[in-house]
């Protein structure tokens, strides 16, 4: 039996984490386009690090939501979660975008700081992944018999 449950187990842990993995990579997408044109049409670092978050994590939140884990999360912590790394990606783009001023190439610039954009949020991944599941969607225990220590037999 105790097989069988580390079997389901790490069955419905992977599928969790492959419907997280393609959720992140819609919202990754999504995001990523909203950067890289608003940067190459001259917004600042900031503004498009801003933009594209929130285009991103609309399709994100929803997709966690409904499909990843199948219920409504905490709303505060997935808050905090989010708008830190917005932040997070709006600070790493801003220093990357001062430090390629000097390149003259703009697409070689539009690709740099597009590049640290996503690279910010790649780092992000598995830490935003291990806290959604643990605080975010974490599921609570209704029944104070599943909490209970098993019996040895």
């Amino acid at each position: 039996m105790r097989v069988l449950t580390k079997a389901y187990l790490s069955r419905s842990r992977l599928l969790l984490w492959a419907k997280y993995s393609a959720s992140s990579v819609i919202a990754t997408v999504v995001s990523q386009v909203a950067f890289a044109l608003c940067y190459w049409f001259g917004t600042a670092a900031i503004v498009a690090s801003l933009v594209a978050w929130l285009s991103g994590a609309i399709p994100n939140y929803v997709l966690n939501r409904r499909w990843t884990w199948g219920r409504s999360g905490q709303k505060l912590p997935y808050t905090i979660i989010v708008v830190g790394s917005a932040v997070m990606a709006a600070v790493v783009t801003s220093v990357t975008d001062h430090l390629v001023q000097p390149i003259e190439s703009h697409a070689w610039q539009t690709l740099l700081v597009t590049g640290s954009y996503l690279a910010t949020y790649a780092v992000l991944f598995i830490v935003k992944f291990v806290l959604f599941d643990r605080l975010v969607f974490a599921k609570t225990v209704s029944d104070p018999a599943e909490v209970r220590t098993p019996v040895a037999t």
